[in-house]
């Protein structure tokens, strides 16, 4: 893929890779789709695990890019992954493919004590402030394209996303608590999560 292939969710890489630890040994992107996001990790991380359930999107992943990333075609939620093996989770346009509580609570135990968690994602408006932040994406977004030449991949796609960004606002502070959710111009959220030192699992 073109270094400088730009989208929606292409935008929002360097503010995952601007949240990578220092020192961080292993990061796991789940959701990797056709695999730019993990090829990206791999320039700052040892090792980069990239776990997808689209067998084109990883068969594609691992023969367009050299080796470096481990890729796995399974189910996240129910792959067998070490717990707390992880310094660096991310996530980037597939939290809504999944039951959200559920795999939010899967990177959470996957997580290191003081590992971080990135999700950038996908969901529903349905209030007044969620209708201006659209306008102003719809700006947004036409200027981009104006500059920027935009590319599509092939993973699979859902919309629209079956919750709102209110709705993924409640479950990631449930299970993630002291997360920073911010709502993103270009019809995306964020959840930024730092595992306390000493995490008591549930």
């Amino acid at each position: 893929m073109d270094p400088d292939a730009w989208n929606h969710n292409i935008h929002y890489y360097p503010l995952v890779l601007r949240s990578v630890p220092d020192r961080a040994e292993r990061a796991l992107d789940v959701g990797c789709g056709e695999g730019l996001l993990a090829q990206r990790l791999g320039a700052l991380v040892p090792h980069v695990v990239g776990i997808d359930r689209d067998e084109a999107s990883v068969l594609r992943a691992r023969t367009q890019f050299d080796v470096g990333v481990d890729y796995v075609l399974a189910d996240f939620v129910t792959y067998p992954l070490e717990p707390a093996s992880f310094d660096f989770i991310a996530s980037v346009a597939s939290l809504h493919h999944m039951d959200e509580a559920a795999a939010l609570d899967r990177m959470r135990d996957l997580l290191r004590p003081g590992g971080r968690l990135v999700v950038v994602g996908l969901a529903r408006s349905s209030r007044l402030i969620d209708g201006i932040v659209d306008v102003a994406g719809m700006v947004a977004n036409g200027v981009h394209k104006r500059y920027k030449a935009e590319v599509q991949d092939g993973a699979p796609k859902i919309w629209p996303a079956p919750h709102t960004y209110r709705q993924i606002r409640r479950v990631a502070l449930t299970i993630l608590p002291d997360a920073r959710y911010r709502r993103h111009m270009l019809w995306r959220y964020s959840i930024a999560w730092t595992k306390p030192a000493r995490h008591h699992e549930r």
